[in-house]
């Protein structure tokens, strides 16, 4: 909890702030206390039960600071009732992961007198934001002070207010002593060691933490191939014809490294408690709109929106746009290999240092350009999908990567594809691979390492000059704290960080073959970015909500497609190889039958195992079930209870 700072309610109740809300500084003064009220209000009088109070200025105040700024904390006895409503899971006394209950609290390991510390900060922010984000509309027909902004019975006043532009922000603060050993341990001391995984779980959440487990463990998975990549790449760099034996490695790899992958984040996701969690029922989008209907799940008014409009909206727009994009993606490419043939024959006509130099300048032009359309695409896709009207934000977040994947796929691999198959020119291949790779990698390390960085040194320059005039050695007082990550950049997601990682993932199955020296390039590239990401989230970002994850969600089969891709890739590179074609000296029809056979025997083999290795170890099915077993027990139990008619007598 946040201890270096207490701050008191209304009715004099001292609390550590833990997270700020932000409206604009214009809002009208019935709004604000109608919604200071709704927030304090008991739950049984459909408030959240919360204590909130406005921050005061500090010495540095202007008259441009937003006056409309709060900060939000809770009791513990109310953290507590909250950790049981959102259904978080704690070891309980003999070792096993259960759901927590406030009347069974003292049964659970870490609970010590009245529970203080039992619950991290990222929880109890969690919690608060779970319990912000369920304040509804009661009678209310619209925002007090706002006729145009309706309101209906059971509608979420928190988002209602943020699609109408009037809350600005709502974000957890930073405990800084907790970062500053956070940060020590994580990036500050370079050292060989593992990423202290617990650490980033109990600040930032699980989903974070599982983003740089799954970092961490590509990583390491990384160097056998890499490993056998240099040796390879020193000694056969101009026998082109001996990479059978690497994409057979290649094969096996891609396969095992994934399913070794699902043991590994299941064992993480029940040491955390969220492997038997049960998954919140979702709210509604902020951004979804419709007529208002009922709901026929909760009973509760809500938008609704056609199924068939929102069809419609997606095959007869959002696929002929996609398609558009994947056109204008292979025109471009057409255009890099005309600039790669005029590069060839000038330095045919001329062979020389510079000219040499020349036949790389294509494939570097090519790699920016890719970067920028995938950038520009990204915005096109989530404008789209936005228009789309989803109204789940994990149904959103599904077509929003689809969209994303498909298109990323085409624009970087595309080329490849196409000299590999088409012109099979392994030259070539090699060239481009590595020209691609190496200049996504630079641009990477300088817009997500070099600018945050940047960014971070001359914004700190500037808040550290204003508080030395004042304020000299002393710590920062809570108001200018919070100034200080109000500005801060809002970390958007792992949606881009593991987008990354999903196309180095590519480079290295698909083709690294050609390119044995891919694996060693995407190694140093993820133990700079393991540095870089560390670094964002403790200094660049403000503090992300934590959000409770179970496994890396739809990337996993993301990750699972491209090594199918990369199974019948490498079959047909191993198919071109002189060495299989010479085992088929006179039918060219038998070497492909041949491939297809091997290709389709290696996929079957790939699915038996995927079935053959479990994705949960056989230690943790076991106390799964034991734990399902004393649930159902004890449910027995009580309805026995309740049928004799003797009282129950909770403990």
């Amino acid at each position: 909890m946040q201890k270096s700072f207490s701050v008191y309610d209304s009715d004099g109740s001292k609390f550590a702030p833990l997270v700020v809300i932000e409206l604009v500084s214009e809002t009208k003064e019935e709004a604000i206390a109608w919604l200071l009220n709704r927030v304090r209000d008991k739950q049984q009088d459909g408030g959240a039960e919360l204590l909130v109070e406005q921050l005061t200025p500090g010495a540095q105040g202007t008259e441009k600071d937003n006056p409309n700024v709060y900060v939000v904390g809770a009791s513990w006895q109310r953290l507590l009732c909250g950790a049981e409503d959102v259904g978080l899971f704690k070891e309980f006394n003999d070792g096993s992961m259960r759901g927590f209950t406030y009347a069974n609290k003292h049964n659970f390991k870490e609970f010590q007198g009245d529970g203080d510390g039992f619950l991290s900060m990222a929880e109890c922010q969690y919690i608060i934001k779970h319990e912000l984000d369920n304040l509804r509309a009661k009678d209310e027909a619209h925002v007090p002070g706002y006729p145009k902004m309706k309101l209906y019975p059971g509608k979420s006043v928190i988002r209602r207010m943020q699609s109408k532009g009037i809350l600005v922000q709502v974000f957890p603060l930073h405990e800084k002593e907790e970062l500053k050993r956070l940060s020590f341990s994580w990036f500050k001391k370079i050292k060989l060691s593992f990423q202290p995984l617990d650490d980033i779980r109990h600040y930032f959440g699980e989903g974070m933490a599982l983003y740089f487990g799954f970092l961490e463990y590509f990583t390491l998975a990384l160097i056998p191939m890499a490993l056998i990549g240099i040796p390879y790449y020193l000694f056969d760099w101009e026998d082109y014809d001996k990479f059978t034996v690497f994409a057979g490695f290649n094969l096996v790899w891609c396969t095992v490294i994934l399913e070794l992958w699902k043991r590994l984040s299941a064992s993480l996701a029940y040491g955390w408690g969220t492997l038997s969690r049960k998954k919140a029922f979702e709210e509604p989008r902020p951004g979804f709109h419709g007529v208002l209907g009922v709901n026929p799940v909760t009973g509760r008014a809500e938008p609704l929106y056609s199924n068939a409009k929102r069809q419609l909206r997606i095959y007869l727009v959002s696929v002929p746009f996609v398609l558009l994009c994947l056109y204008l993606s292979l025109y471009v490419m057409m255009i890099y290999f005309d600039m790669e043939g005029w590069a060839l024959m000038i330095h045919d006509e001329e062979p020389t240092f510079w000219t040499g130099l020349l036949l790389f300048i294509p494939s570097i032009i090519y790699a920016v350009v890719i970067e920028i359309m995938n950038l520009i695409y990204r915005y096109a896709a989530e404008f789209l999908t936005g228009w789309e009207n989803h109204r789940l934000e994990s149904t959103f977040q599904n077509h929003l990567v689809l969209k994303v994947l498909v298109f990323n796929f085409f624009n970087c691999f595309a080329s490849l594809f196409y000299i590999a198959f088409v012109m099979q020119d392994m030259v070539l291949l090699r060239q481009s691979l590595a020209t691609l790779l190496i200049t996504s990698q630079i641009l990477n390390q300088i817009m997500e390492a070099f600018l945050p960085y940047w960014l971070q040194r001359r914004r700190n320059k500037k808040a550290h000059k204003r508080m030395i005039k004042t304020m000299g050695d002393q710590e920062l007082p809570l108001s200018e704290q919070v100034k200080l990550e109000a500005d801060m950049s809002t970390y958007l997601g792992t949606f881009d960080d593991y987008l990354e990682l999903f196309l180095l993932f590519g480079y290295v199955s698909l083709f690294s073959c050609v390119y044995p020296l891919a694996a060693v390039l995407v190694v140093l590239n993820n133990v700079t970015e393991v540095y870089s990401d560390a670094f964002k989230m403790c200094k660049v970002f403000k503090r992300p909500f934590s959000e409770p994850a179970a496994n890396i969600g739809v990337w996993q089969l993301a990750f699972e497609a491209m090594s199918v891709i990369a199974v019948v890739t490498n079959c047909a590179l191993i198919g071109m190889s002189p060495q299989v074609k010479s085992y088929f000296p006179e039918s060219e029809t038998q070497l492909i039958l041949w491939v297809v056979g091997f290709e389709h025997f290696l996929l079957a083999s790939k699915f038996i195992l995927t079935f053959v290795i479990p994705d949960v170890p056989k230690h943790i099915q076991i106390k799964l079930s034991r734990l399902e077993f004393e649930s159902l027990e004890a449910l027995k139990k009580r309805k026995m209870l309740e049928a004799s008619g003797i009282p129950k007598n909770d403990k």
